[in-house]
């Protein structure tokens, strides 16, 4: 599971489409839907907030808007707490450098085109959800420095 941090923008068509079914996946953990996945490391950023199903909504709306702004017709009738506000969930600058060197990985192996478009970018946006702050890659990150793998 990945839940970007990085704005969706940036992701190709897999790439928003697996966001989406990821972050509709996380809902379901964190409204006791399902039973897989409840300890996905990804999830404890969620798990913190307040309330974290208006947070997974919150994200998964900002997901959905991409999508619309590209064409695609993603079913926001799945967002269990749609419109709901929520408090800026921070993100360090390390955890976004490192998500960004992760997507450029892929983006070079599966969208060429697209890795060669943001190629110029050196300081991506973050999710609508988050705020970025100093710090170091995130202790919940599997991943320490190197690419993850899918």
């Amino acid at each position: 599971m990945r839940l970007w941090s990085l704005h969706p923008r940036y992701l190709d068509r897999q790439g928003l489409t697996a966001c989406w079914r990821e972050a509709l996946l996380a809902q379901a953990v964190l409204t006791g839907r399902t039973r897989g996945y409840r300890n996905h490391p990804q999830l404890e950023r969620f798990r913190e907030q307040p309330e974290p199903d208006a947070a997974v909504g919150s994200y998964l709306t900002a997901v959905a808007e991409e999508a619309a702004a590209r064409g695609y017709r993603f079913d926001t009738g799945k967002i269990l707490s749609p419109g709901v506000a929520v408090p800026l969930v921070a993100v360090t600058d390390g955890q976004v450098a490192l998500e960004w060197r992760h997507l450029l990985a892929k983006l070079r192996v599966r969208s060429p085109d697209r890795a060669g478009d943001l190629a110029a970018v050196t300081d991506p946006l973050v999710h609508p959800l988050f705020r970025v702050v100093p710090g170091p890659v995130a202790g919940w990150e599997r991943d320490r420095g190197t690419t993850l793998p899918d």
